[in-house]
């Protein structure tokens, strides 16, 4: 709620508006108001789920302010006419899909053409239209769903039976509920495994493929095979998720492949309560879920922020002894002990305040495969880091780390390494065989060691350099080890292009 009323006031106001400076509830609510007094305003509050929200959204608009305008968006009947009784408004139904857009949207994700659906499927098809309603997000999971199976007047009709009459019974949440159970129960296993997965991510996220299959990998998610990587692999799984319409693209690169994806809060939704019911993931934060009284063991902790005035997390009832993965979410004040975590594979600390001394029991870690201390405030890395036998994932990126410890070479298992671009490396990298990816390195702060070494890493498939073109200096020794580097790099790169390399920026 706190989140929604920031919001609005830095968009009104044009300013950022921080956590650190927020105040409570009512003073966010005075501040909007205040300025929006003397303003004429355009303001839309997107998908509102309950008429309590709503109720303290309001309080923030002037009720005299005729000029202005307020549009919301909601699923539910009582909600929109809340909001309308608030300010004299008028509700706007959003039309469903009339037949013929129905069908096209159906048959384009089946066939290549309206004219290529089989005679013998053209009446059951309409059938199963007419049971979607003209909901797109109906039609493209069953779409999605039958992609997927084999073209037989059989199998389609079990698909219409399973529909049933949800959501001519309850065209709202419910009856998607329905619709999404059966997509979810048509899935392979490791393809639930890595759907439910997905509720670790907040609503509305854009969220970037590579992270999520890296996070699938450190999981434990994906077992490598002779033909494929275990990335390879991991692409698979997520075009297939792409291709059944649970998720949906967001971004794609020149050639079209999809870089980032969302996930429509409908589905993501629905996965949550699936993972809550399976005990795949405990939330904790806000919302506050609750845990019910009996002890609970928990295997994927993930923490979504907390209120202000309440910065610890209540973790009463759960055993934490177990847990494999610590996720913490931006907005969270207070940062657990990871004394109690000592079986963690996955820790992602990303954005939070955390300072060097947070770090001190990572290198106790010792079944840790994936760490993102991405936009953290941390500058110095432990020494003993190389104790870290199992990571395979490491991001410090947008931290003020400038040197690595000696001992990271001593990661023989990590395969994908993030840095900033002012970093420097040790000697040593030649040892580091397993690595695939290694980005930003600054090649004019690196030493001799590791410019040599660079072209060792037979494995490496994507590299991100930044190279200096001109070095200003007046002595000509200087001008010698430059020229002593530039050959070196030069060498390296050469025989990467003979071995793995796929990316090179």
């Amino acid at each position: 709620m706190m989140n929604i009323l920031r919001t609005i006031l830095s968009e009104v106001s044009c300013q950022p508006y921080a956590h650190t400076e927020a105040g409570s509830l009512e003073q966010v609510i005075s501040k909007i108001s205040d300025y929006l007094t003397e303003k004429r305003y355009f303001v839309v509050v997107d998908d509102i789920w309950d008429v309590d929200t709503w109720d303290i959204i309001k309080c923030a608009f002037p009720a005299t302010s005729s000029t202005s305008r307020i549009i919301t968006t909601t699923r539910l009947n009582n909600v929109a006419h809340s909001c309308c009784s608030s300010f004299i408004g008028c509700i706007y139904n959003i039309r469903a899909l009339d037949m013929v857009h129905s069908r096209h949207l159906f048959h384009g994700r089946l066939f290549k053409s309206d004219e290529d659906c089989p005679s013998y499927l053209q009446e059951i098809s309409e059938q199963i239209l007419e049971k979607c309603l003209g909901l797109p997000l109906a039609i493209i999971a069953i779409s999605g769903l039958l992609a997927n199976r084999e073209k037989t007047e059989d199998l389609w009709n079990q698909v219409k039976d399973s529909i049933g009459r949800a959501l001519e019974r309850n065209p709202n949440v419910e009856g998607m509920r329905k619709i999404l159970s059966l997509s979810y129960f048509d899935l392979p296993l490791h393809l639930k495994t890595c759907l439910l997965y997905l509720s670790v991510y907040l609503e509305d996220s854009t969220i970037k493929k590579k992270g999520l299959i890296r996070r699938w990998i450190a999981e434990g998610f994906i077992h490598s095979e002779r033909r494929y990587t275990t990335y390879e692999l991991g692409e698979k799984f997520f075009n297939e998720l792409l291709n059944r319409g649970l998720i949906q693209p967001r971004k794609t690169n020149e050639y079209g492949i999809v870089k980032s994806y969302r996930v429509h809060d409908t589905i993501l939704d629905f996965i949550i309560s699936k993972s809550i019911e399976e005990n795949f993931v405990t939330l904790l934060g806000v919302p506050i879920l609750t845990i019910g009284k009996q002890m609970k063991v928990v295997r994927r902790l993930c923490l979504q922020g907390v209120k202000e005035e309440n910065s610890i997390v209540v973790t009463t009832g759960l055993v934490l002894s177990h847990v494999r993965s610590l996720i913490v979410g931006r907005g969270l004040l207070e940062i657990p002990s990871l004394e109690e975590f000592r079986h963690l594979r996955v820790l992602d600390l990303s954005y939070q305040p955390l300072e060097d001394h947070h770090l001190e029991s990572i290198v106790r870690l010792f079944q840790l495969r994936y760490l993102n201390l991405k936009g953290t405030e941390i500058s110095k890395f432990p020494e003993q880091i190389g104790r870290l036998g199992c990571l395979e994932i490491l991001n410090l990126r947008r931290t003020y780390v400038l040197e690595l410890p000696a001992s990271i070479v001593n990661l023989r298992k990590l395969m994908h390494l993030h840095v900033n671009e002012f970093v420097k490396f040790p000697d040593g990298i030649a040892k580091m065989q397993a690595l695939e990816t290694l980005e930003d390195v600054r090649v004019s702060i690196q030493p001799f060691d590791f410019l040599c070494g660079l072209g060792q890493l037979k494995n490496l498939r994507n590299l991100r350099l930044i190279i200096d073109l001109k070095v200003d200096s007046d002595t000509e020794d200087t001008n010698m080890v430059g020229e002593e580097h530039n050959k070196a790099i030069v060498s390296s790169l050469c025989k990467l292009g003979t071995q793995n390399l796929r990316s090179l920026t």
